[in-house]
């Protein structure tokens, strides 16, 4: 099984990166992984105690877990997935079966920052884009898709988001293998790893 590790800065563009390459290719073929779903279970805490976690940093995700699965899928297990609702701030009860596909997509703003986790990848690419393009895309997303007001998107951008990527997510570009920009149209970075993958699973195939 191959892996490819998708990091970069919240609202860089790793989501439509991601969803461009696996249009590509059949849904058997090609599996994703999200960090986010590995966010610890914090079932003990009440809503307001998960309100205040600062979850981009690194210690807000179970890695341990999400490495020991990425093993599982290694050696061609299935495994239990965890599904995370942002609505909550927390895991939900229910998991989500995941087999050993050809190739999987391990994607999050965090996953550079752990040297096992690294190693278990094949292709790290870090998807970059600038600040101000990136708080954009996270506004929208969070007002939109996850229930969040103005007021508490902009104070956790200060107080977190900006902090935690310049300390432990824009640092850890330096391990990717590819870094590709997204401010503007590159249709070529897409054409490359769409033929870097369909090559990988030729090989597999044969």
């Amino acid at each position: 099984m191959l892996i490819i590790g998708i990091s970069g800065g919240t609202g860089s563009g790793k989501t439509t990166l991601v969803k461009n390459l696996m249009t590509h290719f059949p849904d058997e073929s090609i599996g994703l992984m999200a960090q986010d779903n590995y966010y610890k279970d914090n079932s003990v805490l009440n809503f307001e105690e998960r309100c205040a976690i600062n979850y981009d940093h690194p210690e807000a995700i179970d890695f341990d877990l999400l490495i020991a699965h990425l093993e599982s899928l290694k050696s061609g297990q299935t495994i239990e997935q965890p599904v995370y609702d942002f609505k909550i701030h927390n895991r939900i009860e229910q998991t989500q079966p995941t087999k050993a596909p050809d190739v999987l997509i391990l994607e999050g703003i965090l996953i550079f920052t752990q040297t096992k986790l690294r190693a278990l990848m094949d292709l790290k690419i870090f998807v970059d884009a600038p600040d101000d393009q990136r708080l954009i895309r996270r506004m929208a997303r969070d007002l939109e898709e996850r229930g969040r007001d103005l007021e508490e998107v902009v104070q956790r951008y200060q107080d977190t988001l900006k902090p935690m990527h310049d300390q432990f997510i824009a640092p850890s570009k330096i391990h990717a293998d590819l870094v590709v920009p997204t401010h503007r149209h590159n249709g070529a970075s897409v054409s490359v790893l769409t033929a870097f993958i369909a090559q990988e699973l030729n090989k597999v195939k044969k």
